[in-house]
């Protein structure tokens, strides 16, 4: 597998060093519009190939797949490309900024005939994981809330790093861009959804999107949720966590990026039961660990049965809950999906 990345700023040295360590995959080009930050890139990753138009990285026919990381309103417009010139896409999370956007993706995608992966890779967490499984084996009975945090801390200078941070065109706000990993698990725990009330505001930093919100979501199952989120968290990053309260168990994930298990107990008892506290984690940034297990999981879906991952139907769900945070906010009234 041959990759070329687009967009060398703060996310994409999660990328480079995740692919890195794969064996049998290499990065052979990456592209930003600003000539010293690819050119620093490539020379730091051994990348024999680096450019500013992106075009010129998708004539090289020997790139599979391209990663992009650019602002989140240019995902779908860099994927649209990549789709046409017969590349396999991987797209930085949320897919887009517009529900619209990202269905153009999904169909260019599927009209050009190659596969479209969304970089969720928090659900890949083995803390994640052990409680999708306790959901999916039904361990809770029927679950009742579930509850998410996202108390972060994010000043002005953080906004102020590049112009497009903070806009409704590129980048939304705190649930669209901090949050987007809570809001796919909540509805990944909770299953479809129903309707979706909220109320955001821009209280302290200066952006168009919003720096906090609430959003109360309920789900088809009756399982209500709120997503709690604010980016004025004084004087740091204080919680990014999920709490799932059932009928017959309660959980709650929290951890710098829902790595750790803070709290397990069930009715019935399981084998898990008695060393969950290995499925926790120590990362050291809010990113974690996943995107080389995400990166591993889309190399499998080429060569090998049960590589399967989050594709562009599965990365969607998340952003039109997340489109209807917007709506529902911005009209003051109950959205239903």
């Amino acid at each position: 597998m041959n990759i070329g990345l687009i967009g060398c700023g703060r996310i994409s040295k999660n990328h480079f060093e995740a692919i890195q360590k794969i064996p049998n995959v290499r990065i052979l080009a990456c592209c930003d519009i600003l000539e010293d930050r690819a050119k620093e890139a490539a020379e730091k990753y051994n990348i024999p190939y680096w450019t500013t138009n992106y075009e010129e990285l998708l004539k090289q026919e020997d790139i599979n797949l391209v990663s992009i990381c650019t602002p989140s309103g240019l995902h779908p417009e860099h994927g649209i490309m990549a789709a046409r010139y017969g590349k396999h896409v991987l797209t930085e999370k949320p897919m887009g900024v517009e529900l619209i956007d990202a269905d153009n993706l999904i169909k260019a995608c599927s009209d050009n005939g190659v596969k479209l992966f969304v970089m969720l890779q928090n659900r890949l967490n083995p803390a994640i994981e052990m409680v999708k499984n306790a959901i999916d084996s039904g361990r809770f009975g029927k679950i009742y809330m579930i509850v998410a945090n996202v108390f972060w801390f994010r000043p002005q200078e953080y906004y102020d790093l590049a112009n497009w941070r903070g806009t409704w065109a590129l980048d939304g706000g705190a649930f669209c861009n901090q949050a987007s990993h809570y809001v796919d698990l909540v509805q990944w725990f909770g299953g479809p959804v129903e309707s979706v009330f909220a109320q955001t505001e821009t209280l302290a930093r200066n952006i168009e999107a919003e720096d906090t919100g609430v959003a109360i979501i309920k789900f088809d199952s009756g399982c209500i949720a709120t997503i709690n989120v604010s980016m004025l968290t004084y004087p740091k990053n204080l919680e990014g966590s999920i709490t799932i309260i059932g009928e017959k168990g309660t959980v709650r994930v929290g951890g710098i990026a829902v790595n750790e298990i803070l709290y397990w107990k069930f009715s019935d008892h399981d084998e898990t039961d008695d060393y969950v506290d290995t499925f926790s984690t120590s990362p050291d940034s809010v990113y974690g660990f996943g995107h080389f297990e995400y990166y591993k999981k889309v190399i499998d879906s080429f060569t090998v049965d049960g590589g399967c991952t989050v594709d562009g139907i599965e990365g969607r769900k998340s952003l039109a809950l997340v489109e209807s945070i917007y709506s529902s906010s911005r009209e003051q009234r109950q959205i239903f999906l």
